[in-house]
Order: C-alpha cells, then sequence, then structure tokens
C-alpha cells in the first residue's frame, strides 16, 4: 500500500494490490507511471520512508538513525 496525505491529514493518493514483500521504490515507480497515477508536483517535497530511493521532489530519512530519542 502506497498512500499520501496532506500536513492536515487528507488522503489524496492511494495505491493497493501488490502481494507479498515488494520494494518500496517499485510501488513509487508504479505509481508513478500510471495513466492515471501519481502525479509528482513541483516545489513540493515528499516525506518518505528509507525503503524508498532518493530522487528530486522526495526526502527520505538517514538510515540507521535514531529520530526518536528519550
Amino acid at each position: 500500500m502506497l498512500s499520501i496525505c496532506t500536513p492536515d491529514m487528507h488522503f489524496v493518493y492511494s495505491i493497493l494490490g501488490w502481494e507479498g514483500s515488494i520494494i518500496d521504490g517499485r510501488v513509487l515507480r508504479d505509481a508513478i507511471s500510471r495513466r492515471h497515477g501519481l502525479k509528482v508536483l513541483h516545489d513540493c517535497y515528499y516525506l518518505v520512508d528509507v525503503g524508498y530511493t532518493k530522487c528530486v521532489g522526495f526526502l527520505a530519512l538517514f538510515k540507521q538513525q535514531r529520530y526518536h530519542l528519550n
């Protein structure tokens, strides 16, 4: 499942249907390449999980970095 929401937590895009364990980047590429798929807006950034590839418009966290400190 891949979902995108606005800063005020409204879902604007969702894709379902991938079975088993699949690489996150492949799901993202599929969502972008569909005819009426995900449109990546210019001048916007999407915060993504570490499993996604880093490319223009997508900000991924650093691997092995603790972000939830006590």
